[in-house]
């Protein structure tokens, strides 16, 4: 456990509060279904050979996302064992309908980035 958070829970806050932007959100649910979709297939055709590239999909997403789009240093270089454990956590709290809640929890401890996209839809400069 990393000496700046007294908790996982804790943790879990400030990692939301680096992914406020929609886009990066949705890189590391492909990259989390990517690699669902790869242990899948490798366990059916037996290639474990390719297990590597469940790093490349999960990885390669989340750090597009974050390089791209959120403009920030992946969770991953600092805090690997929490940042692994909450891609998952976030995957289950947007599909059970939770992380806007704790999304808005988050923003709260950790302030807001201004430039996140965070609606569904992003907003135009100029209509």
């Amino acid at each position: 456990m990393s000496s700046s958070f007294s908790s996982y829970a804790e943790f879990y806050l400030y990692y939301l509060s680096e992914h406020q932007d929609l886009t990066c959100r949705r890189l590391h649910y492909v990259g989390s279904f990517g690699v669902l979709a790869i242990l899948l297939l490798l366990s059916v055709s037996g290639q474990w050979q390719w297990l590597w590239t469940v790093l490349l999909m999960g990885y390669g997403c989340a750090w597009v996302g974050h390089f791209k789009f959120e403009r920030n240093k992946p969770a991953t270089f600092k805090y690997p064992f929490y940042s692994f454990i909450s891609d998952w956590v976030m995957l289950k709290d947007w599909l059970t309908g939770q992380l806007d809640k704790k999304m808005a929890i988050a923003i709260e401890r950790h302030g807001h980035d201004e430039t996140a996209t965070t609606d569904p839809v992003a907003p135009t400069a100029h209509r």
